[in-house]
């Protein structure tokens, strides 16, 4: 490492110069650049990983202004399909076997969480049934999700 001559602690320097600069004080700066380096390429990871984390069939859910729901404890997924296929998380399964499924996956435990995805071409009394179904099975937390950024109210599409 080399000293400059205006350096406080070179040898050559007397102690004439130390004093002068010990008056200007030590200069310490920190390096953010590596910092800065190193949380954009974690925020590009998180914003490529992100879309990514949602599991499941793929589908076209409505868009309405409700609010997400909070996380609960590992919820059962119900997705319909606009052909009618009904998928419990990513298993094909029929609208006969649907109930006993879901009673066997949560082990009985009714107050479960169920999230019942549907796309939104499917036929309104398929998605009905499901739901009945699921609720006549006992399931008592059964929740219909849907994109939010959709029409605020009934209101504004009146207006159009």
């Amino acid at each position: 490492m080399a000293l400059s001559s205006h350096d406080a602690y070179s040898a050559g320097g007397g102690g004439r110069r130390r004093r002068r600069a010990s008056r200007r004080g030590a200069l310490s700066e920190i390096n953010v650049t590596p910092l800065v380096d190193v949380m954009l390429v974690l925020l590009i990871v998180f914003m490529i990983s992100a879309p990514l984390l949602t599991v499941g069939v793929p589908l076209e859910l409505p868009k309405t202004e409700a609010s997400a729901i909070p996380d609960q404890s590992e919820p059962l997924t119900v997705s319909v399909r606009a052909d009618g296929s009904i998928f419990i998380d990513e298993e094909e399964t029929a609208f006969a076997s649907l109930s006993p499924r879901l009673i066997a996956m949560a082990d009985g435990a009714t107050e479960r969480p169920i999230y019942v995805r549907a796309d939104g071409r499917t036929n309104y009394a398929l998605v009905a049934q499901v739901m009945a179904a699921l609720a006549s099975s006992g399931f008592t937390s059964i929740n219909l999700l849907t994109e939010t950024g959709g029409p605020s109210s009934g209101a504004d599409q009146a207006a159009r």
